[in-house]
């Protein structure tokens, strides 16, 4: 008996638009750097060392002048965030922001999750500890966002 067609367009849907092969190598390199961050802060660090140098998210963040350490004369710099009490939660972050990025690439009718979808899922699921590291390197936000092109995550708006 042949399958039937309306059965096989609902797994479609509910299956989501698929990884790019640049947000997959983000989140499985993500996936190898959290367990070693011992802040939220840290990982979010981590986060955007990785997103920096691949896909539109990396040309992005390339163009903002975002470079691989943070900006010197901060108040409170990256040793702060290494001695930082550990993250003994052990939550799946990079389930938490492959689910939204793929959130994220259906709500925008996209067919493929690509590195900017994981980059605004990241500023979402990371929030304020996110917007801090970006400030330490140079940027924030607002600006990223223009650049991209894209409208803030919904939870993130005033």
């Amino acid at each position: 008996m042949p399958a039937n067609p309306d059965k096989l367009a609902d797994v479609a849907i509910k299956a989501g638009p698929r990884l790019a092969p640049d947000a997959a190598m983000v989140l499985g390199i993500a996936s190898t750097a959290m367990p070693f961050a011992g802040t939220p802060e840290g990982e979010a660090a981590r986060w955007l060392r990785v997103l920096r140098l691949h896909g539109e998210a990396g040309a992005v963040l390339q163009a903002l002048g975002v470079s691989e350490m943070p900006l010197p004369a901060q108040g409170e710099g990256a040793d702060h965030q290494q001695r930082g009490e550990a993250n003994g939660s052990h939550r799946d972050m990079v389930g938490m922001v492959s689910k939204q990025a793929v959130l994220i690439a259906s709500r925008r009718g996209a067919n493929v999750v690509g590195t900017s979808d994981v980059l605004m899922a990241v500023m979402h699921v990371y929030g304020t500890d996110f917007d801090q590291v970006l400030r330490t390197h140079g940027t924030d936000r607002a600006e990223v966002i223009e650049r991209l092109g894209a409208r803030a995550p919904a939870s993130t708006e005033a």
